[in-house]
């Protein structure tokens, strides 16, 4: 994957006319909120309904207004989903008092309801612990009971599957999947079913626009992506907001279509995109700082890794790392409109040269050894 190509449409994601049927490998998305305030405005101008539920002070009413207007979006993406594609969902659950009565609005129980409806096979869900909340923050009554409440200090990542398991028939599909094989050590934390990491600033840093998205760290769809597509698939953003999930595909050598009803939004996006190589770049490089800082800590233990990365030349655990391929972006370009290309290489500059240009290539018809490449990563 020498290229990728990135679209950013300013649209209204419950119809989605410009995405072919069954064209979608995966989505990872975060929507609005129903029942926090911040969103009341949206789904307002979305459905009068709603601003007429939240006057009369009818709660669960306008609660199940929102997530009618997100059902919409959500039959969009079974249509544009292949069979054998991924639906993952970052959503929080609500707590709001409306009138006299407070209590809790569970949206990952309704939009997991509704895939459930469309068909999709429901996975093992990932609580996403933030860490928001002071732990000496007390909710209600404080220390008299019973009128206190548990602190929401979590939200939750929902995984659906459309259909049965995804075939690599071919024998390109089979190369694709193994280059986009992740570490066995990733794989025992990013498969885990609590995520312990906090919200971190979005690249576009503009306090304005993170108030005016959904936006969730680099690291959430950073690591959706590599666990549900391979390189080359296209994800599918329906909220891109600040365009994390654009950018996570980016760093993931995948294709992305992101769809967003605020222009601004989309204009902050491209006009970022060009600075953002050394920030995407510098999560590939953690991935093997940490890679060979596991190498180190099992050879100190005296553990034998009993395989050999071929394109990298490090160890690993396991056989099926053996073509795993993880590729620097060279350069993120403007293509006109809304349209993004992100060209590859296979590994950065030398931050140790004076220059920045990379480490000295091998000799033609020698056999590479990026290991030496990725020493001063160490």
């Amino acid at each position: 994957m020498d290229e990728t190509r990135h679209r950013l449409v300013v649209g209204d994601s419950r119809a989605m006319p410009s995405i072919p049927d069954g064209s979608i490998d995966l989505v990872a998305t975060s929507p609005p909120y129903p029942m926090i305030e911040m969103w009341d405005p949206l789904f307002s101008s979305r459905n009068p309904g709603v601003a007429k539920a939240l006057d009369a002070l009818d709660g669960p009413a306008a609660f199940q207004l929102m997530h009618r207007d997100l059902d919409t979006v959500w039959s969009e993406v079974a249509r544009v989903l292949k069979p054998g594609g991924w639906a993952c969902v970052n959503i929080g659950d609500a707590t709001r008092k409306v009138g006299e009565r407070f209590q809790l609005y569970s949206n990952h129980s309704l939009v997991t309801s509704r895939f459930l409806s469309l068909g999709f096979d429901i996975m093992p869900l990932i609580i996403w612990r933030k860490q928001t909340n002071a732990p000496n923050k007390f909710m209600g009554s404080g220390m008299l009971p019973a009128g206190a409440y548990v602190t929401l200090e979590h939200e939750y990542i929902l995984i659906m599957r459309k259909g049965g398991k995804r075939e690599f028939a071919s024998g390109p599909d089979r190369i694709a999947r193994r280059t986009s094989a992740f570490f066995w050590e990733e794989r025992n934390t990013w498969f885990s079913d609590i995520w312990d990491f906090k919200g971190t600033r979005q690249a576009l840093g503009h306090p304005d626009l993170r108030a005016r998205s959904a936006a969730f760290p680099l690291e959430l769809p950073y690591r959706l992506i590599n666990m549900y597509s391979v390189r080359g698939d296209t994800v599918l953003d329906p909220f891109v907001g600040t365009g994390t999930t654009t950018f996570a595909a980016m760093a993931s050598g995948r294709h992305s279509i992101g769809i967003e009803v605020d222009p601004s939004l989309v204009d902050a996006i491209t006009g970022a995109c060009a600075a953002l190589a050394p920030l995407l770049n510098q999560r590939i490089a953690d991935r093997i700082r940490a890679h060979l800082s596991f190498v180190e800590a099992c050879h100190e233990k005296g553990r034998e890794l009993k395989h050999r990365n071929r394109p990298h030349g490090f160890p690993v655990m396991a056989s099926q790392e053996t073509d795993l391929d993880l590729r620097f972006i060279a350069e993120i370009r403007p293509l006109g409109g809304a349209e993004l290309a992100v060209t590859y290489r296979d590994e950065p500059a030398d931050p140790s040269s004076e220059d920045g240009e990379r480490p000295e290539q091998p000799r033609a018809g020698a056999s590479p050894d990026r290991s030496k490449l990725f020493k001063w990563l160490v």
